[in-house]
């Protein structure tokens, strides 16, 4: 059993999914038959693919040469965000003649308040047979799901099922954990990464997942994890900003001339991306729903809502507004919806309705750092640290890489940033002593002392073993009782010394507050070389 949500209840949402859009939009732009196969193909490999195509043996994920050698009647496509937008653009509108307020999360999937259109035609089964109904007009198959929380309407969406109230948690339960990342529009790019690595622990559920308790997903995984177990446990999403808009954060354009062409408006929505985020930056806020509007030379307005589970960056906006404006400029019209400007656009114009703190556009130095997984990053954060080098000199900035040795801190050698990077010793050469993995989280070298139950220190024998057994951890002023020790660990160092160096070695011990520690042996005392978390 799942407990309920601690959180104040939130509107249910209702989701319209039209399957696979990509080949869907392929086949409608040259007006191909449903029963023809259709592929959309990125990277050379299948992205998407309809039914037709599926029912021949086309699954995602294979290569053309295989595809179409199991289908020589199989319709080639390349993957263009651009053509599926413009090609959703006329069911869009055809969805607001039925409900007025919609919200696209990306072309092919649409919510809305559920409750709204439940009202609307007294119910939501036939509120869900008439948004059906609408989509089919333009030749488009789409299934509705009613859930809580956003996620999981899309996801019933997927199977065409109404959730009941409070049921959220007991439908997610079953379902595979790949679920958490089956809609990219509302995860995080790495979300597959964070579920591989669930299903590698034995986590194969979402239920599974959901069971675990906040603060272990918060110690061990990352900022993705956290919202992908509250999705898990269908906890309210938290209001996206916890203060009123800014003012002065709704920027236009005036055109003039007006324009008619795909092309020109694309370059004023592009100018207008960097200006809102210019504003949103020194509000030190960032969008994640966002309004754009064109208004015409007869006064016609038409607006869409975007909304997007991460941050939108610039670029996202300038392709939000682009493709928004392709669809507007060269999509079919539909007769009486007004979904389609009437004349030339003479005012643009973004607005953003729903902001979060600006920190959630920061990124991680692990994404950003000098081996990060994004290059332009890597460079921004490299010329960052040269200017500082030039200003406090060589020898002020270093980066670590990874060297040899047995314990965790001789494993890492700092090298001036810009010099060789020649480690202090070879990390491939066998190290019989190295401690084995997982290394501390924090790296210290602190004197202590190892006392046993009868208050005599605790030292390493010739032989490798303890003097007696350790029973208290004295550090300072302080001391803890030992619940559990391993060890030690010969690691044979100083052979050189004249002395023969003593022996010297490596111990794990748990306090008994919980916190466990590495230590180091070496001449005559005990060293805290570093801490477990």
């Amino acid at each position: 059993m799942h407990e309920p949500a601690d959180t104040p209840e939130c509107p249910r949402v209702l989701a319209l999914w039209c399957p696979d859009w990509p080949a869907i939009a392929a086949a409608a732009e040259i007006d191909l038959s449903p029963d023809r196969p259709v592929a959309v193909f990125e990277n050379g490999r299948v992205r998407a693919c309809n039914a037709a195509a599926r029912a021949v043996g086309v699954r995602r994920g294979m290569r053309k040469r295989e595809s179409q050698a199991i289908s020589p009647e199989l319709h080639v496509a390349i993957a263009d965000a651009g053509r599926n937008a413009r090609i959703f653009e006329p069911v869009v509108a055809g969805v607001i003649e039925t409900i007025p307020f919609v919200e696209v999360l990306r072309p092919g999937l649409l919510v809305m308040s559920a409750a709204g259109a439940a009202r609307y035609f007294g119910g939501m089964e036939i509120a869900a047979e008439r948004l059906i109904d609408a989509v089919s007009v333009h030749g488009a198959e789409s299934s509705i799901g009613v859930a809580d929380q956003l996620f999981t309407a899309v996801t019933a969406a997927r199977r065409g099922q109404i959730v009941p109230e409070n049921g959220d948690a007991e439908f997610l339960a079953p379902l595979p954990i790949a679920e958490l990342a089956s809609e990219p529009s509302l995860c995080a790019e790495d979300r597959g990464d964070l579920v591989d690595l669930l299903y590698r622990l034995g986590i194969r559920r979402i239920g599974d997942f959901a069971r675990l308790s906040p603060a272990d997903v918060a110690t061990r995984f990352g900022a993705d994890a956290i919202a992908a177990h509250r999705v898990a446990r269908a906890v309210p999403d938290r209001p996206p900003s916890g203060q009123p808009l800014p003012p002065d954060l709704v920027v236009e354009h005036q055109c003039d001339p007006p324009v008619d062409r795909v092309d020109a408006a694309a370059f004023i929505g592009r100018m207008l991306s960097v200006e809102l985020h210019a504003a949103l930056s020194a509000a030190s806020v960032a969008c994640t729903r966002l309004i754009v509007t064109a208004k015409t030379e007869t006064g016609q307005e038409c607006s869409r809502v975007w909304r997007c589970a991460e941050p939108l960056t610039p670029e996202a906006t300038a392709d939000r507004v682009r493709w928004q404006l392709d669809g507007w400029l060269t999509g079919k019209a539909v007769r009486g919806v007004g979904d389609r400007p009437d004349s030339p656009i003479v005012t643009l114009r973004l607005e953003p309705v729903e902001v979060v703190d600006s920190a959630a556009l920061q990124m991680g130095l692990g994404e950003v750092g000098l081996g990060g997984t994004d290059p332009e990053g890597a460079q921004r954060a490299k010329r960052a640290l040269m200017r500082v080098q030039g200003l406090l000199g060589g020898a002020a900035v270093q980066v670590p890489i990874r060297s040899g040795g047995t314990g965790p801190a001789q494993q890492v050698t700092m090298i001036p940033l810009g010099d060789e990077q020649v480690p202090d010793a070879d990390p491939e050469a066998p190290w019989p002593a190295r401690l084995p993995q997982p290394a501390p989280a924090v790296l210290m070298s602190q004197r202590v002392q190892i006392t046993d139950p009868d208050g005599r220190p605790v030292r390493v024998t010739g032989r490798g073993g303890f003097s007696s057994e350790p029973s208290t951890l004295s550090w300072g002023s302080r001391s803890w009782d030992l619940e559990w020790w391993a060890g030690p660990w010969p690691t044979d160092e100083r052979w050189w010394a004249p002395d023969g160096g003593g022996p010297a070695a490596r111990a794990q011990v748990l306090l008994d507050d919980s916190r466990a520690l590495l230590l180091h042996f070496a001449g005559q005392g005990w060293s805290v070389e570093g801490v477990y978390e």
